[in-house]
């Protein structure tokens, strides 16, 4: 485990406090050199395919092949993060990587590649990073004190950059002077340093006191989760936005190198790298950026100027015109994306960091992958100027989705609440028994009936945020004050999680429902098996306690039950084989 003191010097708010804490600058340093490896592939590739086709889609399909398997693969390389060791969950992702970064290096060099073949490598490469992602980053706050991570952010949006800004262009001396295969070997060496990064890493991890959710499972709670936090369902949105009209110019860049400027392949390294070190100086600048605006304020600006740089880029027949013009770019698009990704990690509890992060990831990266095909393809049919034109435009007019989706205001990572103990139960539950019912019966004031209904739906959505559904509220019509919440939980052990996932902003809300209650008689919670004699474990031999397991089941719990059960025991049998066959 990382050491988390703090130095006696040690300055939050510094983009460069958190390489003061070894792990992650290990890890760091490493992802530099990956990403220099990446993007010298990615020259590679993007000119190879230039040099067997004259399609412009295909030059695009090279950008969608490496962003596609993130859309696809995100979600569940999310929960997959969020249930595993992390650390082993990144070694192998970056195994996959360099499996398929070596493959392309053999078949490049035995002069066996082929378009489709090309773009298949580049998937799989891209696969290994995407799985590799929301571990790698929803890991950082475990490297780094909690109030480093907007910092720790804007350093790993950097180590891409700084990789793009010298990466394309040593990618492209690379390419003109010994041809694509030494670009994919380089490739493949430089994921080794990252290998042994992480295996060095000495992760810590706390075991849950409960077992691990299955896949499906967890990528069901991970959706439900960020379908009920409006915050992040406000992120992913703007972002898929971002990546479907900004994907253009980075995937049309190779055209805009050999079409627009009539250069070759160290034309189009320069002006990657001109996109990549605006890119660095922008994510350099977040955490003043952050201090003198809001985020919808800084999209907006962000959003404006990238129109403007693209229209630069596609006026302009000038290199020079046109890196600066890509440098302004490359500023702007980097500090969007920046905070966008620190508006997630901020509003996503521990628990679900990855598959949050991951989500983030697949709507980002999926809009540039579908953004890139779709621009490839018309500029195929109108060139690529009047494309650039055409999305240029489009980025201008973006801003406006501020007015209905307003970015939001976090300015703290959620804190997850203490556990609660594990309610008392009489009934022998598994951990997979359920349905599950839970009902709350709060007594509220006549006066304070509209406040309290408002409460609660902030209410249900940190319910169902959390693993709950089938959730309501209802009013008593005989006694108006009385009110009860009902919602189901899948299993017992999906109660269990579900209770001890809130965080302290939700543990609070709903402490501010139960300070609406009235009366001498406190709340009164009701858990409920929905199918109770699912739960019968009793034998003929045994009818008083199956009698009496069967009536805990319906939340029958009285003396005076449980005698009458006893006198029902009788027809327990004939009852349960109607019932199954109802």
């Amino acid at each position: 485990m990382i050491n988390l003191s703090k130095p006696k010097t040690f300055r939050a708010d510094s983009i460069t406090a958190p390489l003061r804490f070894l792990t992650f600058r290990r890890i760091w340093i490493a992802s530099v050199l990956a990403n220099l490896g990446a993007l010298i592939r990615s020259v590679g590739a993007a000119w190879a395919m230039t040099q067997m086709t004259s399609s412009a889609d295909k030059v695009a399909l090279v950008q969608t092949a490496l962003m596609l398997p993130v859309m696809f693969i995100s979600m569940p390389a999310g929960a997959i993060a969020d249930m595993y060791d992390r650390r082993i969950v990144a070694l192998v992702s970056v195994g996959i990587a360099l499996a398929g970064a070596s493959a392309l290096t053999a078949l490049a060099w035995l002069d066996l590649i082929t378009p489709n073949l090309l773009l298949a490598l580049c998937f799989v490469v891209g696969s290994g990073m995407a799985l590799m992602d929301p571990a790698w980053q929803s890991a950082v706050s475990e490297q780094v004190p909690l109030e480093t991570l907007p910092a720790a952010v804007a350093l790993n949006s950097i180590s891409y950059n700084i990789a793009r800004s010298v990466g394309s262009a040593i990618g492209g001396i690379v390419v003109a002077t010994a041809g694509a295969v030494a670009a994919f070997a380089l490739n493949a060496l430089l994921y080794l340093p990252l290998m042994l990064a992480l295996f060095l890493w000495k992760r810590i991890s706390v075991p849950s006191r409960l077992p691990p959710e299955k896949l499906s499972r967890a990528i069901v709670s991970g959706v439900r989760y960020i379908i009920n936090s409006p915050s992040i369902m406000i992120v992913l949105v703007r972002s898929m936005v971002m990546g479907v009209i900004g994907g253009g110019i980075i995937a049309l860049m190779p055209l805009v190198a050999r079409d627009l400027l009539h250069g070759g392949a160290q034309t189009y390294g320069t002006m990657l790298s001109a996109f990549g070190l605006g890119a660095v100086v922008g994510a350099l600048n977040i955490t003043e950026l952050r201090k003198r605006m809001t985020g919808e304020a800084a999209i907006r600006a962000c959003a404006l100027s990238m129109g403007g740089a693209v229209t630069a880029v596609a006026l302009s027949g000038a290199p020079v015109l046109t890196a600066v013009a890509l440098f302004l770019a490359g500023a702007v698009w980097m500090i969007a994306w920046a905070l966008f990704n620190i508006g997630v990690q901020l509003a996503a509890p521990r628990w679900v960091a990855g598959r949050s992060l991951a989500a983030y990831q697949a709507a980002g990266s999926g809009g540039i992958a579908i953004g890139s095909w779709a621009w490839g393809y018309l500029a195929d049919v109108t060139g690529v100027q009047t494309t650039l034109l055409i999305s240029a435009g489009l980025m201008l007019v973006t801003p406006v989705l501020g007015f209905w989706l307003p970015m939001p205001r976090i300015s703290a990572r959620e804190q997850e609440a203490e556990m609660l103990a594990d309610p008392e139960v009489r009934l022998e539950l598994s951990g997979r028994t359920g349905p599950l019912v839970v009902e709350i019966e709060y007594r509220v004031s006549r006066e304070n009936a509209r406040a309290f209904h408002n409460v609660m739906q902030d209410v249900q959505l940190f319910r169902q945020r959390t693993g709950a559904y089938g959730w309501s509220i209802a009013r008593d019509i005989a006694d108006p004050e009385l009110w009860t919440e009902r919602y189901h939980c899948p299993t017992w052990l999906d109660y269990l999680r579900q209770r001890n996932r809130s965080t302290l902003s939700e543990r609070a809300l709903d402490e501010q429902a139960a300070a609406f209650h009235v009366g001498p008689e406190p709340i009164r919670v009701r858990r409920m098996l929905e199918r109770p004699f699912g739960s019968v474990r009793g034998n003929d031999d045994e009818p008083d306690r199956a009698a009496k397991e069967l009536v805990h089941g319906q939340g029958l719990i009285g003396a005076d039950e449980l005698a009458e059960a006893g006198r029902r025991t009788g027809k327990l049998e004939q009852q349960q084989r109607l019932l199954q066959r109802s």
